[in-house]
């Protein structure tokens, strides 16, 4: 696949050119361009970016990076049996537990909550960061309500880094994953009040907290687009006649 001539692939992480060092330099380069492809794509074109991740994991299925690239490809993609191949793949390269929590929600693509809530509960959730902790926090939730357990998703996001006062990257989605199943449990009032908490902590646009707190609060969007298209009609249709 062709790669834009300002990709160069020093744009890459320092970590994970260190990890290329290990390739032939033209090699590297190679697999470094198609990584950056991958980072640059997955949001706006996930089948993009996991095409090129095939092409990195064809040229080096040995290196970590490469293949932890190709699991959040193939999750991108919802491709969930051979993301979570490859972030089981990456894990045993490295011994990190980073992906511990992506790993649990690809076990919730594949239809087994329980195995996701297993996941939640052991050892290795000790070991991550705080961030890791409230994703897998998230994931679980995920699993209860997979279960149509809606209470204990509700219980499971309770927890000091819901209720503290202080911004982190994980307090729009924390509160808005709340706020979610209060509302899939029938606790409208509640809901409202925890999608306001997460528009205000949602700086970036992450969720769509905004809206979903105005269908609450009854205000209906109008398509501005379609209604200047109609208007041009019936101007058309007036001339016409």
């Amino acid at each position: 696949m062709p790669i834009p001539e300002d990709v160069t692939g020093d744009e890459i992480d320092k970590d994970v050119r260190q990890e290329l060092l290990s390739l032939p330099k033209t090699l590297a380069d190679d697999v470094a361009r198609n990584l950056v492809m991958v980072a640059r794509l997955l949001d706006e074109d996930p089948e993009g970016a996991y095409n090129y991740s095939r092409i990195a994991l064809r040229l080096a299925s040995r290196v970590a990076a490469v293949r932890e690239a190709a699991g959040f490809a193939a999750y991108a993609n919802q491709k969930y049996g051979e993301a979570l191949a490859e972030f089981r793949a990456a894990k045993r390269m490295t011994g990190n537990i980073d992906l511990w929590p992506v790993m649990a929600d690809c076990e919730r693509g594949l239809g087994r909550p329980e195995k996701a809530l297993d996941m939640a509960g052991a050892p290795e959730v000790h070991k991550l960061d705080k961030a890791g902790q409230v994703e897998m926090r998230l994931v679980a939730a995920g699993a209860r309500r997979d279960m149509e357990q809606l209470d204990a998703a509700i219980v499971t996001l309770q927890s000091p880094e819901l209720a503290a006062n202080s911004v982190q990257p994980w307090t729009a989605r924390l509160r808005y994953a709340y706020a979610d199943a209060l509302l899939a449990a029938g606790r409208e009032s509640e809901a409202r009040e925890w999608f306001a908490k997460a528009v205000e902590a949602d700086r970036d646009g992450s969720t769509d907290a905004s809206d979903r707190l105005a269908e609450l609060d009854g205000v209906e969007f109008v398509d501005v687009m379609n209604d200047d298209e109609s208007d041009g009609q019936d101007s058309s249709e007036e001339e016409k006649d």
